[in-house]
């Protein structure tokens, strides 16, 4: 699971800590951290129960912000412990969480979005989720197979930004989204949806991390009222979007110990990263280390709507470590 490791101990005797949270533009506020269900094999390995009993970890740690996505096949072990947690009394309602699901690349097109989101409420077993995002800016043509996630770059395709986003609009207005907004869009991709959006975007889930600090994203974001929120904080480390460069630094290494932290810390360590703070030096220090993306060239091929990564990054960040391909179709029963 990104970004934090499971407990061994079915229960946890931690006090929850307390969530700090970010005011977005619809819905109510975000929990600064949340716990992300991608794994490696897209919940393959893991199986439903054990992601199942990831989340209720999870819960149990106090994380109350959980993000997945159609693609990561795990909305519907997401919405297993959900139910579970409430029958448990670990949390009053599934009002109290704050639930992310994203849009495929196969369903982004006109007259898909909305049966995407149902199918996703469906998989969670919820009647709506507080940020519905678009998960990458390109589309591809519908597999023959419905439900396969499979990326066959010969069927890549130009989104129809403009239809999509209208429907992603609809969405929000039917309640089944309180908030929307978007996954790795650059600032040119966001200024060209903010050209003709009547609600415009509340997030935008990049890659984040000291070797993509994405310093100009983040600075345009903030300029346009759009939350950015870091996906792959520690690198992404063993899955195949991986920048390794964050988990094998001795500078990141050597401080973290001079903070008495790890570069990369357990479910419950995770959530204490409040009450201190960088030096002006450690900054200076992470400011000057060389830039990568880990997902970088996933959807970048010759017959496509962009050729190479510089295209479809817009020039912003265009090194890269990762060159995975998917190239299996996946189960899509959740």
């Amino acid at each position: 699971m990104a970004p934090s490791h499971c407990d061994t101990n079915n229960q946890s005797n931690a006090v929850p800590v307390a969530m700090p949270a970010a005011v977005v533009r619809l819905g109510k506020p975000t929990p600064r951290i949340g716990f992300g269900t991608a794994s490696a094999t897209l919940g393959q390995a893991e199986g439903r129960a054990g992601v199942t009993q990831a989340v209720l970890h999870a819960l149990d740690a106090g994380y109350r912000h959980f993000d997945t996505a159609s693609s990561y096949n795990t909305e519907a072990a997401v919405g297993d412990a959900v139910a579970q947690a409430v029958r448990a009394g670990k949390i009053a309602s599934r009002d109290d969480l704050y639930i992310t699901t994203k849009l495929w690349i196969a369903d982004a097109h006109p007259g898909r979005v909305l049966p995407a989101l149902q199918k996703s409420l469906w998989n969670l077993r919820m009647e709506y989720v507080d940020m519905y995002l678009i998960h990458f800016p390109v589309s591809m043509w519908p597999p023959a197979v419905e439900g396969a996630i499979m990326v066959v770059k010969d069927d890549l395709v130009e989104m129809d930004m403009k239809g999509v986003w209208e429907e992603m609009e609809e969405c929000h207005r039917r309640g089944l989204a309180r908030a929307i907004g978007v996954s790795n869009f650059t600032c040119k991709k966001l200024e060209y949806l903010l050209s003709f959006t009547k609600i415009p975007p509340a997030a935008n889930q990049v890659e984040v991390h000291p070797y993509c600090r994405q310093n100009k994203l983040r600075a345009y974001c903030r300029d346009k009222g759009i939350q950015l929120c870091a996906y792959s904080p520690l690198g992404g480390k063993g899955a195949p979007w991986a920048n390794n460069s964050v988990m094998d630094s001795p500078i990141l290494e050597q401080i973290a110990h001079e903070k008495g932290k790890t570069v990369a810390q357990r479910m419950q360590e995770n959530l204490d990263i409040f009450g201190w703070e960088l030096t002006d030096d450690d900054r200076r220090r992470i400011s000057a280390l060389p830039e990568s993306r880990g997902t970088y060239n996933f959807f970048v091929h010759e017959s496509g709507p962009y050729k190479t990564a510089e295209e479809f990054w817009d020039g912003e960040i265009v090194a890269g470590q990762s060159t995975y391909q998917i190239a299996a179709s996946l189960d899509s029963t959740n």
